[in-house]
């Protein structure tokens, strides 16, 4: 009988301690490398076939900037990113009134560079004083009658990504400014902004 109880008190141990392992084994969870998350939470709808036929829409009532592409007689969409437009509603009409400009399909405005923007700082008058605010890039917009609007990244302002919250320009996350510019974006690439209440394309109507 003590032979029989010393034995149960010498295997017990072991088993449960055995069965432990086994447990943790099983619960072991794979680590994703960081390299191979997605960084920018870019909407792709079709591959891109040329470069030069791409154009910009940018839609202040969603608050979004599509990548356009014209192929033959049909537009589709390529991509689609959220933006941070200005702080005020309508069609920009002198400097500082805090509106982003718009244009029409007939009369887009234009991508005149594209510029690296890394060391750009600016004070937005919030107490940071000036500080690191363009992104990587900064791609300077022709909009007869105003200069200094352009698309750029939101460093130090990510948060503001989508919304209303710029002086003007178009604001986009970095990680998405830089994916523009490597897949997209091109020196004479049209911009059309559309107006708050502007309707749908025919084209765009096939997306929701």
């Amino acid at each position: 009988m003590k032979l029989h109880f010393l034995f149960l008190t010498c295997i017990l141990p072991f088993m449960a301690c055995s069965n432990h392992q086994n447990k943790t084994s099983v619960e072991v969870v794979e680590v994703v490398p960081e390299d191979t998350v997605p960084k920018a939470d870019t909407a792709l709808y079709t591959p891109m076939q040329q470069r030069e036929n791409c154009l910009i829409v940018i839609s202040k009532q969603e608050l979004k900037l599509y990548v356009c592409e014209v192929i033959e007689n049909d537009t589709v969409r390529v991509a689609e990113y959220p933006v941070c437009l200005s702080k005020n509603l309508g069609q920009k009409e002198r400097k500082g009134d805090m509106k982003t400009p718009e244009s029409t399909w007939d009369n887009p405005f234009v991508i005149t560079e594209i510029v690296d923007a890394s060391g750009w700082v600016h004070d937005f008058g919030d107490g940071r004083g000036s500080i690191l605010a363009y992104g990587n890039w900064f791609m300077r917009l022709k909009t007869p009658g105003f200069s200094g609007i352009g698309i750029h990244g939101s460093t130090n302002n990510e948060d503001s990504v989508p919304g209303r919250a710029s002086e003007g320009c178009i604001r986009l996350r970095n990680s998405d400014l830089d994916l523009l510019k490597e897949l997209y974006a091109y020196k004479g690439m049209k911009v059309v902004i559309k107006t708050e209440d502007e309707g749908l394309k025919e084209f765009e109507q096939k997306y929701y």
